[in-house]
C-alpha cells in the first residue's frame, strides 16, 4: 500500500515540485496552500506524514500544527516542518509538539527533503 504524504505549503512552485517528486517516489499525494485546507485534508486521509511550512496566510502552520496535535489520531502523526525560518524558539516549540525535524527550504535539495521523509517513515515502521 503507498504511503500517503499531506504538504502544506502556500509556495505554488514550491508545492508543485515537492508534489511532482512525491508522486513519482510513490506516496499518495495530498496538497494544501494554507493551514485550514491542511487540517481538512489531513483528518479526512489521515496521511502518514505530513510536511508542514510555517509562515502561511489563512492559517500558519505553528496553529495547524496545535489543532493536529489535539485529535486522537494527530497526537502521532509524523510532522515535518519545512520553512525558511531558522528561529530557535520555533524549533523548541515545534520539538515539544512532536515534530520529527525541521527542515530549512533554502538549505536542503529535493533529494535532501525526499531522503528524510523515507527515513522517518522507516524508522516508525
Amino acid at each position: 500500500m503507498k504511503k500517503k504524504i499531506l504538504i502544506v505549503e502556500d509556495e505554488t512552485t514550491i508545492l508543485n515540485i515537492l508534489a511532482e517528486r512525491f508522486t513519482s517516489e510513490g506516496f499518495e499525494v495530498f496538497s494544501a496552500e494554507n493551514g485550514k485546507i491542511g487540517l481538512e485534508l489531513a483528518f479526512k486521509n489521515h496521511p502518514d506524514i505530513i510536511l508542514l511550512d510555517i509562515i502561511m496566510p489563512v492559517m500558519d502552520g505553528m496553529a495547524m500544527l496545535d489543532v493536529i496535535r489535539k485529535d486522537v489520531w494527530g497526537e502521532h502523526v509524523h510532522v515535518i516542518l519545512l520553512t525558511n525560518l531558522s528561529d530557535n524558539e520555533k524549533v523548541f516549540t515545534s520539538n515539544r509538539n512532536g515534530v520529527f525535524d525541521y527542515l530549512i527550504k533554502c538549505n536542503m535539495t529535493m533529494d535532501n527533503i525526499v531522503q528524510t521523509v523515507e527515513e522517518k517513515l522507516t524508522k516508525s515502521s
